[in-house]
This record gives structure tokens, sequence and C-alpha cells, in this order.
């Protein structure tokens, strides 16, 4: 079984998610993929955006994926679920993923920004 299958086996509704987020992450320019166990992580030089399933570590009801992205500010959006600051000035950016419609313009500047900075 390809690996990306694996990964999502038990949790296929997150699947459509992330394939329209690899989608916009084409599109801003080359990347490297990193698929593991808990993780599915997109880096330049280093990583900017990681994309993961809550309901494997959460109970009840929990977004079919989540997508984090590292950016050198914080946001003001209240799209955000969490926002930490593991170290000074790196914030990464937690947001839930219902549905592809989500992944709108925002979602494209905030990707296009944190790409943009891990060259």
């Amino acid at each position: 079984m390809p690996v990306i299958e694996k990964f999502f086996e038990g949790y296929e509704e997150g699947r459509p998610l992330f394939d329209a987020l690899c989608g916009v992450i084409a599109e801003l320019g080359p990347s490297e993929m990193r698929v593991t166990k808990s993780q599915i992580a997109f880096r330049r030089r280093v990583g900017f955006a990681w994309t993961w399933v809550p309901a494997r570590y959460l109970r009840g009801r929990a977004a079919p994926l989540v997508l984090t992205v590292a950016l050198r500010r914080r946001d003001d959006s209240p799209r955000w679920k969490e926002i930490v600051e593991p170290a000074p000035g790196r914030f990464t950016h937690h947001l839930e993923l219902f549905s592809v419609e989500q992944i709108d313009q925002d979602v494209r500047g905030w990707l296009s920004e944190a790409w943009a900075a891990a060259g």
C-alpha cells in the first residue's frame, strides 16, 4: 500500500482535504513532502506546513484534518484553533479543516507566506 494511502487508512475523510492542500502547495513551487506515522510535513530548507489527523489522538468529534503553518509572525485571524510560539519569532498556527471550501484565499496566502520564509 502506498505511503499516503496507509497514512489515511481508517481516516479517509481527511484525504480530499489533504489532496486540495497538496494542489495549493504544488502551485507555490518546489517543496519536499515527508510522511511519518503521525504527520505529513512539507519543507524547503526548513518545514513550513504539516498536516495531521486529530482523530488518531483525540476522543470525540475532531476535524478530519489539521493544517499547521509556520509563520514568522502571529496572525490574528479568528480561524486559528491555536497559535504557539515555540521559539522567539517562530509561530505555529493550527487550523482545523472540515471541508475543501475552507482552503480559500486566506489559507493560500498563509501557505505562500510560510513557503517563501522556508526557502
